[in-house]
């Protein structure tokens, strides 16, 4: 089954991990241990219902203070769709973290409480989540329930998201959802107490959604990750390249380029823990054998013949900072980059982006914890790499503090 990924975004306490509490509940994919550990959890708290957020809200700080703090992540499926949920937090303090959930997905799903409107919160992890290049966006409006299941308060916050929308980066799909996650109307079952809305609940959007098409498949990519060697003398004759496809389609027979040396050989097979294949596309993970004995090492990339990326030691690139230690004109860190690791160098802060008015800063001197900037890097090694909004595997990297072997930033590849 088709596998999409999701992450919910939206300000505090608008109801995010109860929403997927209920995704769980109604879908019939948590266990009845479970069940009874929440029911007896919410007793504790003196709920008089069973509180599904804490389904998802497993450390015991995010219990005690009623909010998220880490990013978490659950599983399930129906008999359409394999998902992998991203429950990640809305307070301002963690940020960052809800920049790492939604760096994967495929779709966002922002809350917005009905009685409130779009607070600043939402607006910047709407941002978020466009500068992500997330390509499908669903607006749940939540809390209807407290609204005594208003049109018109729907309506409002469609218009208003509209209108701030319209400065942002372009979204290839944008779905709104009225809804009560606390009573479960339109999360699995569609909800009678809304009759003026004729879409779909959520979880049917979320089965139905087409994402195929999201994925780079012209450009072909294979980021070498592990040279598979001899192991034994009935295999002395095989040499492969392991790794996953980054974009693109990879076929038995492909002339392909060596980067970044430039050789050049052609595809002999492609093998999997299945079994030989005829061809791999974005996301599979396989070993390919070339006709010739090239040099080839971690780091390296195949790609096609007729169609490299950009070669270059020097990019520019939106960061998010994500340590309490600010990136300043100067700055040297580890940059891991697919599969490759080199050093970097800070050359220039090109501006800070207030995320909440979009406008640029062009005299600011440093990013700190949380705050986005567009930054030019000077790399001891060539990256292979494409424009983030062509692929985000070869258009992103992070930035590790030596010193501490914490990731300090996430960056997206605009240009050379």
């Amino acid at each position: 089954m088709e596998l999409l990924r999701l992450a919910t975004a939206g300000s505090v306490d608008d109801g995010k991990s109860t929403l997927i509490g209920r995704l769980l509940f109604d879908s019939k994919a948590i266990f009845e241990d479970q069940l009874a550990s929440v029911e007896r959890a919410s007793v504790q708290r003196g709920h008089e219902y069973t509180n599904l957020a804490l389904l998802t809200d497993g450390l015991r700080a995010e219990r005690e203070q009623g909010i998220t703090i880490d990013v978490a992540y659950r599983y399930f499926a129906t008999p359409r769709r394999k998902f992998i949920i991203a429950d990640t937090p809305g307070h301002v303090q963690y940020t960052r973290n809800m920049v790492t959930g939604a760096s994967t997905a495929d779709v966002a799903v922002i809350l917005v409480d009905a009685r409130k409107g779009l607070l600043e919160q939402s607006r910047r992890h709407a941002f978020i989540a466009t500068l992500l290049r997330i390509p499908h966006l669903v607006v749940a409006v939540n809390k209807m329930d407290l609204v005594d299941w208003d049109e018109t308060c729907f309506r409002t916050i469609v218009d208003d998201f509209s209108a701030f929308s319209s400065s942002l980066l372009p979204v290839a799909d944008v779905t709104f959802i009225p809804m009560s996650a606390l009573q479960g109307d339109n999360v699995v079952d569609r909800s009678t107490r809304m009759p003026w809305y004729d879409g779909l609940p959520l979880l049917e959007h979320l089965e139905t959604v087409h994402i195929a098409e999201d994925r780079n498949l012209v450009d072909m990519r294979f980021p070498v990750q592990y040279v598979v060697r001899p192991m034994s003398e009935a295999h002395h004759d095989y040499r492969g390249y392991a790794g996953q496809v980054a974009g693109g389609v990879l076929r038995a027979g492909d002339e392909v380029v060596v980067l970044p040396s430039g050789q050049r050989s052609t595809v002999a097979g492609i093998d999997t823990y299945d079994g030989p294949v005829e061809e791999a596309f974005t996301g599979m993970s396989v070993t390919v054998r070339l006709t010739d004995d090239v040099d080839i090492s971690r780091g390296d990339m195949l790609v096609r013949a007729d169609d490299e990326p950009s070669t270059s030691q020097d990019v520019e690139a939106v960061v998010c900072w994500m340590v309490d230690q600010p990136l300043r004109h100067g700055g040297r860190y580890a940059i891991k980059h697919t599969t490759r690791w080199a050093r970097a160098m800070v050359a220039d802060l090109i501006y800070r982006l207030d995320v909440n008015s979009l406008e640029r800063d062009d005299a600011a001197t440093e990013l700190a914890l949380n705050e986005i900037g567009r930054v030019r890097l000077r790399v001891t090694a060539p990256l292979m790499h494409d424009p983030y909004g062509v692929n985000r595997t070869t258009g992103s990297f992070i930035l590790v503090d030596e010193s501490t072997n914490v990731t300090a930033g996430a960056g997206m590849i605009t240009s050379d």
